[in-house]
């Protein structure tokens, strides 16, 4: 359902955007970057690099906040970001939580 209601003071908030770069070859298809990115905007590539491996690939660059996890996390340094700016957003998105089964 999409909300109606926004931020009055939506032009004013701003979001940090990166830019991810990936170092095919350097990469050995560990999957941290991938499995711990917060915005889901890595996968594993159909591709190998000459090393045999699957380097990841970006699927939606726009989504990257510029937290730097990937690149903090990736054991080969095969992957950092670039600060791409801050910028207003489209649309304010609640954060839809799970509540804890007991």
């Amino acid at each position: 359902m999409p909300l109606w209601r926004q931020p009055l003071d939506r032009d004013r908030i701003l979001i940090r955007h990166g830019i991810v770069n990936i170092i095919d070859d350097r990469c050995k298809g560990c999957g941290f970057c991938i499995e711990f990115c917060p915005q889901n905007i890595l996968v594993i590539s159909n591709r190998t690099n000459t090393k045999g491996y699957h380097p990841p690939e970006v699927i939606s660059g726009m989504n990257c906040i510029n937290c730097g996890l990937c690149a903090l996390l990736c054991p080969d340094f095969a992957i950092y970001i670039e600060d791409g700016g801050e910028h207003t957003p489209e649309n304010v998105v609640p954060i839809h939580r799970h509540e804890v089964q007991g």
